[in-house]
Order: structure tokens, then sequence, then C-alpha cells
């Protein structure tokens, strides 16, 4: 099966977007990050043991120790220039999950599965490596992220043309994700979608921001001829038309996917069997002051 992903390229692209770092341009992981605190906050216990796999960034990490929930932290990453800072980790491929079975506490993932072409395989690794009542974390850009930007050049393509080639990854439902955490054994599953709006002078500045994200297109089918000045300027003509606000500015869209999911454990809550219930919906309603 021919992978979606040409990893070595977004990691490339990760690199160099490293290595001129633009101001601000990390707002989308910060603003994760802010969320990863939220949802740890309500989670009440304490864990031994917690990996932040591939996230690019210390993020993820900083906010696991803030939380003052976490004794260890063990950051995963494909390169040690991802480990700014002088941080301690380890270097493994991506989509690989370095850990002995059943010696994690908590396993992280923030903005990096998108990214991955085998996302089930990651998933069955993390809850190989997970203790057993152990939980996941993760985000992801999902379904819906740069609709607009999709649209427009696809538009513009097929209009100067006569066809287009893909330039926008695709990405996955947030149904799809809970599926995925089933299937990977993960459970208690649990997915949502936070959609962040960011607002922008044109297509061409939002485009800047995701070179300085390092999340340009990486797909393997991507057409190995650049987009010529001419494609792009008529992209951010129909970008304009189809999704400004009143004062000029248009609108773009990332849809953050959430999962989470826990090692199975004997201790978990679990739905009732079918018809173990001890007294009927019927009889509920029947009673007085039932309706």
């Amino acid at each position: 099966m021919q992978p979606i992903m040409d990893t070595s390229l977004w990691l490339a692209h990760k690199r160099r977007a490293l290595a001129h770092p633009v101001d601000g341009a990390d707002f989308l992981m910060r603003r994760t990050a802010e969320d990863l605190a939220d949802r740890l906050g309500a989670v009440e216990r304490r864990f031994v043991k917690a990996a932040a796999l591939f996230c690019q960034t210390p993020a993820a990490a900083e906010t696991l120790a803030e939380s003052g929930k976490v004794a260890d932290i063990v950051r995963v990453e494909t390169d040690t220039v991802f480990l700014s800072g002088g941080d301690l980790g380890l270097i493994a491929p991506l989509e690989t999950v370095p850990f002995e079975a059943e010696s994690l506490d908590l396993a992280v993932s923030l903005l990096s599965l998108q990214a991955m072409n085998d996302i089930p395989g990651m998933l069955i690794q993390i809850r190989r490596a997970l203790r057993p009542d152990g939980l996941f974390l993760g985000a992801f850009a999902g379904a819906g992220t740069l609709f607009e930007l999709r649209e427009s050049l696809l538009a513009a393509e097929t209009e100067l043309y006569g066809g287009a080639s893909p330039r926008v990854a695709p990405f996955t439902d947030v149904r799809d994700a809970g599926a995925l955490l089933q299937r990977a054994g993960l459970a208690l599953p649990v997915a949502d979608v936070e959609t962040v709006t960011v607002r922008y002078a044109s297509l061409f500045n939002l485009m800047a921001d995701l070179r300085a994200m390092g999340e340009t297109n990486a797909l393997t089918d991507r057409s190995r001829r650049p987009g010529s000045r001419k494609l792009f300027a008529r992209a951010a003509e129909i970008y304009a038309e189809r999704f400004s606000d009143p004062d000029g500015r248009v609108r773009a869209s990332f849809s953050i996917v959430w999962m989470s999911g826990w090692a199975p454990d004997a201790s978990q809550q679990k739905p009732l069997k079918p018809g173990s219930a001890k007294i009927s919906l019927k009889a509920i309603l029947e009673a007085p002051g039932g309706q």
C-alpha cells in the first residue's frame, strides 16, 4: 500500500522551520499544549512515567512537568535537533514507540499523527507500551483543516490547467478517530474536535505561516513541479472571494481532533450487559411522576 505522506520530506520541512524560526508561528502548538494542560487537569491521578511522542518542540513535555502530576518525562523525537535546550530524550524513527511493553503510565502526542501513514499501528504500539490503566492523550490536525486553502487551490488549478494535483493533505475525521482508538484496544475511548479559526491578510500570509510551521505539502503524490505565480495569484483571488470577512481579511480553519483512551484494567467501569438491568424503562415511565 503506497504511503500517503512523504514522512522524510515532512521532517525536512520541520528541520527547516526550526532552523529559521518565525516569531509567533508556533501558535497552534502553544494552543494545543494549553488544551493538554486543561485535559490533564481533569484527570484525578498522578503518573510515574510519561512519554511525549514526536511533538517536535518542548511544549508537551513542559506542560506535563508544570502539571505536577508526572514524576518522570521522556521526550521521543526523530532527530536530536528537536531536543532543544539540552533536553534529554530518545531518538527513534517516526511511527515507532521505543518502550518496553507496559512501561508507561502516560503517553502524549501533539500535532504529529496527521503526518503518519500508519496511525492504527502507532496507536497499537502506544497501547502496548502503556501499563494497565495507563492513559493516552493525543491531538492532531483533522478533517476540515485548511479546507479553504484546499478549495481555493483546487478551483484555481482546475480553472487554469483543466486538472489539479493534491496540495493539501487529507485529514482523519473525528468519528474515525474514535474507531481507531477502539481498534487499538484502548478502553473508554473519547474523540472530540475543536476548530481554531485564524484570520490573515491574504492566502500568501497563511502560506508563510504554514512554511514557518514546517507544514507545507509533503504528500507522496504531490506535483514535483513548483506551483506558478499565476496559480497562486488566482487561488488568492478565489480565497478572498469565498472566505473573507467584511474587513477583507481571510479565514483559515484548523480542526484539532483530540483522542483519549486507557489501557484496559479490571478496575475500570464497564458497560452493563444487555438485559442485566434490575428495573425496566417501562416500569419507570409508568410509575407516579415518571413522566
